[in-house]
């Protein structure tokens, strides 16, 4: 194949670790997941859990990866393996080890636990390489010293190395593909499905079908303002990338800092669960965000919260609810009360719930927040002392070292998720 770009201007690296978390089981057993039909899930959930990785292997032979434990032909046998979430950030901790061998951490942009964005720019001439031997070799290091099979994309921006991955290396023998704008043209510009190109979903493909764009080419030939009208301010995007077009660089990520920020923690319950068990749960996860909250050193300024039915029962799906603050505040008691008082006040208690959301929203540091003229301002900080001990008992001796009481009640999920990583037993 060629080599690629030219070492001129910019050239980036989109590695992928191929079917990570069912490969570093292949690994730690010694077996090739090429050969190996491996799933990892958790079955004990039910059947109708989803497989978080599937192997090469089970993929050659028909399996929809991110399929349900119960699609999976009755006819293939397989090992089935229980996720071990810490294991997996583990090593993808070793593999970019790896690469800090080679670049600097501001040529690295960490995109998920088993892909990652490098900008090689500068490096090409220092170590005499090509972006295509470039890749090779990283890909070569990884097999070799951690039995974890890479695909790369090379691209002159970091929109073309992420096409470039997605779109064409799992097509090419050496498992490379490789894009500048021209290429890009030639061979992206017509590819369908649109789903297939980095940020385009299923709802989007569909609005922009109904403009006659079916591909990226089509795209280029939507007027501008309806684009801008369906979209608002993502059609800017939407137009660069239907050009192969991407101006943010590495540098341009380090430095990005949101402009809002909030702190979320959700979960979907294991059963349907009546409304005062839920409520329980819901106490747990407020008091842990507020944890959170104060651990971080900030305070909110307004809560929300999202609850989800049984989908087994007639009705409205969910109900949500949220409210801004008079002042900033990290009261774990009061944005508890405020949490449950939201929950008393939008849940039906008739229904069962398999679904829960709670965001303390709109933070700000710390030392913004101030109490009231009708606050006692001796209990906050007394409030405030306990809770940075709760926090430097949970660092030191666990999260389930200290717990409320309600955590032991029927229902609760706080002890159990408390040894979780990811939603899942680490």
């Amino acid at each position: 194949m060629s080599t690629g770009p030219a070492d001129t201007g910019n050239v980036y690296l989109c590695i992928d670790l191929k079917c990570f978390y069912a490969s570093v089981e292949c690994a730690d057993r010694g077996l090739d997941p090429f050969r190996t039909n491996l799933v990892v899930a958790d079955s004990c959930r039910g059947k109708g859990t989803i497989c978080l990785a599937i192997t090469p292997a089970m993929k050659a032979l028909g399996v929809r990866n991110r399929c349900r434990v119960f699609e999976i032909p009755k006819s293939v046998d397989f090992i089935e393996c229980r996720p071990h979430m810490r294991r997996y950030m583990e090593e993808s901790a070793e593999i970019y080890g790896i690469y800090l061998r080679y670049f600097s951490p501001e040529d690295i942009h960490v995109y998920s636990v088993d892909e990652c964005f490098i900008d090689v720019t500068g490096y090409l001439r220092l170590y005499g390489e090509t972006p295509v031997s470039m890749a090779k070799k990283l890909m070569a290091i990884i097999r070799r010293e951690r039995h974890i099979c890479a695909t790369a994309g090379v691209g002159t921006n970091l929109f073309l190395a992420k096409v470039a991955l997605d779109v064409l290396a799992k097509r090419e023998p050496d498992g490379i593909g490789w894009l500048d704008e021209e290429t890009f043209r030639r061979r992206v510009w017509h590819h369908r499905p649109l789903t297939d190109i980095w940020g385009i979903g299923p709802g989007t493909a569909r609005r922009l079908e109904r403009y006659g764009a079916l591909d990226l080419a089509g795209v280029t030939r939507v007027n501008e303002e309806l684009l801008y009208g369906a979209f608002g301010v993502n059609a800017e995007y939407l137009i660069d990338h239907a050009w192969g077009r991407e101006p943010c660089t590495m540098v341009d990520i380090h430095a990005f800092r949101p402009q809002t920020h909030s702190i979320s923690n959700g979960q979907v319950l294991m059963q349907d669960y009546p409304s005062e068990q839920a409520r329980i749960v819901l106490r747990e996860m407020a008091d842990a965000s507020c944890l959170d909250l104060v651990q971080k050193d900030v305070a909110c300024t307004g809560v929300a919260l999202w609850v989800g039915y049984s989908c087994a029962e007639e009705g409205p799906a969910g109900a949500s609810a949220s409210r801004r603050l008079g002042a900033p505040t990290d009261s774990r008691t009061g944005l508890c009360q405020l949490l449950l008082a939201l929950w008393d006040e939008v849940a039906d208690p008739t229904r069962s719930v398999r679904r829960l959301g709670v965001a303390l929203t709109g933070l700000v540091p710390a030392g913004v927040s101030q109490p009231s003229l009708f606050d006692d301002g001796a209990a906050l900080a007394r409030e405030h002392e306990l809770t940075r001990a709760t926090i430097a008992v949970k660092g030191r001796f666990g999260k389930n070292a200290l717990v409320r009481g309600t955590s032991f009640r029927p229902g609760s999920t706080g002890r159990a998720r408390n040894e979780q990583v990811g939603g899942h037993l680490g």
